[in-house]
């Protein structure tokens, strides 16, 4: 009676060890979003969005202000709507700009804010127009590339 009360107690503590593990790579890996605090959504349009995933954090400052609630495409105008979830804590004027920045030289991607100096504030439902799109290092490399051998071409065999 006594060994089969212990192995109860020891199989308890390793489902809530597993479950705490899978908890906290969740949360690692930004795929679950445990909040309850309020916010204000805004949209924004981006010619490219890189590797932007639903869930990314919005930055001002370095601060998390929101996330990234929704990702779309619109297939009016070809660009990719971005839906942000912004903490009611913190507004922003309507000049505010968007940016789609990366943690370091392969991190994460996020939207950084930067504000600007209108008075009016930006409201629910408001969507931002002055967005910079992500800096693919993929192009940035095909651009080099392509550029040296420009470079070479326009040189010439030498004689």
């Amino acid at each position: 009676m006594q060994q089969s009360k212990n192995d109860v107690w020891v199989g308890l503590f390793v489902l809530l060890g597993a479950a705490a593990l899978v908890f906290l790579a969740l949360q690692a890996a930004n795929l679950l979003h445990l909040d309850w605090k309020s916010g204000y959504t805004v949209t924004a349009r981006f010619d490219n969005i890189g590797g932007l995933k639903p869930q990314a954090a919005v930055r001002s400052a370095g601060v998390v202000v929101g996330r990234v609630q929704a990702i779309n495409f619109d297939d009016k105008t070809y660009q990719a709507r971005v839906t942000l979830e912004l903490d009611k804590r913190y507004v922003f004027p309507k000049d505010s700009s968007l940016k789609i920045l990366t943690s370091g030289l392969l991190g994460d991607q996020y939207i950084g804010i930067e504000a600007g100096y209108d008075e009016a504030q930006l409201a629910p439902g408001d969507t931002v127009t002055a967005t910079q799109s992500a800096v693919v290092l993929e192009n940035l490399i095909g651009q080099f590339l392509y550029g040296k051998a420009e470079e070479g071409a326009s040189a010439g065999p030498s004689k």
